[in-house]
């Protein structure tokens, strides 16, 4: 049965869904029909995750070799067979069960500013209505707890960040070759340029010219909490200011205006200063021997 020659391994929250949805216009490409089965993570488990809504991550698992492999049956004339499952990253069993199945394969990892990927995760969460916490730091307090309750791996938020930690277990298993290392921020800057590193990499043609004109999630909601969550209270909850203008004006404008305020109270989070700064303090070691480790300079990443 067929299998992948190259993989998409990560990291989560960066970028790896509209690399995947790109790769799929080249005709010289075939990635699975199906989406994040992290196969090489789970394989022959019975997922039990407890975390608020895991049970989607637990849905798209594939656990067995045979199902697996038949996600590639329709494979033809393409020359790269892909799949992409952004947690094989982080799992530190997924490397070895690689090596066993497909040892000649070809790794892309697109690695993005580790602050700005966990609190991505965050945000994620929140858009799903699954994140109960709308304080990033106190998000991060509650992460141990969390992890030791076996909740999944989006919810790792600091820990998934370690990047040197994790692909080093490539490193010591995988020639260099085998290993494509992309930065996330390069996409962003210039994604034609960044496909054609992709491409080569895989040795498909390179003037292949993908469709770059749609983005993919931009059409998700974005997460929106309250600026101020006492106005937001009071906008929300019987109170005797609002029970006065009920006195003086309908029911259905009383009701448009509230609406209206309360959409100009919400808003995307900020990540505070103080928040970043710390992070930073603790993925500094990380990001530096990263550095060493894969020869890119990642000096960005440690601005403020």
């Amino acid at each position: 049965m067929t299998m992948p020659n190259f993989l998409i391994i990560g990291a989560a929250k960066s970028g790896t869904s509209s690399l995947e949805y790109y790769l799929k216009q080249h005709p010289q490409i075939y990635m699975s029909y199906a989406e994040e089965m992290h196969f090489f993570a789970f394989e022959n488990q019975k997922l039990n995750f407890q975390g608020i809504g895991d049970i989607s991550l637990m849905r798209r698992a594939v656990t067995s070799l045979d199902d697996y492999q038949a996600q590639f049956q329709d494979v033809s004339e393409e020359i790269a067979i892909g799949d992409k499952s952004a947690w094989y990253l982080y799992h530190p069993k997924v490397p070895e069960r690689i090596k066993h199945y497909i040892p000649n394969v070809k790794l892309i990892t697109v690695l993005r500013n580790p602050v700005d990927r966990a609190y991505s995760s965050f945000l994620h969460l929140i858009r799903d209505y699954r994140e109960p916490i709308h304080d990033f730091e106190v998000a991060l307090e509650a992460e141990p707890q969390r992890i030791d309750n076996n909740w999944e791996y989006l919810w790792h938020y600091q820990q998934a960040g370690f990047y040197y930690q994790q692909l080093q277990r490539y490193f010591d298993i995988f020639a260099p070759e085998q290993i494509g290392i992309f930065i996330y921020e390069d996409y962003r800057k210039n994604p034609e340029k960044f496909l054609l590193t992709i491409f080569n990499f895989l040795c498909v043609d390179k003037t292949f010219k993908p469709d770059l004109s749609k983005k993919i999630n931009v059409g998700k909601l974005k997460a929106k909490v309250p600026k101020n969550q006492t106005f937001h209270n009071f906008l929300s909850e019987p109170n005797i200011i609002k029970s006065m203008v009920k006195n003086f004006l309908p029911i259905s404008l009383r009701e448009r205006i509230r609406e209206g305020l309360k959409q100009t109270n919400l808003g995307q989070p900020p990540l505070q200063p103080q928040v970043r700064k710390k992070l930073l303090d603790i993925y500094r070691s990380d990001i530096m021997n990263l550095e060493r480790l894969i020869s890119k300079d990642l000096s960005r990443w440690l601005e403020p």
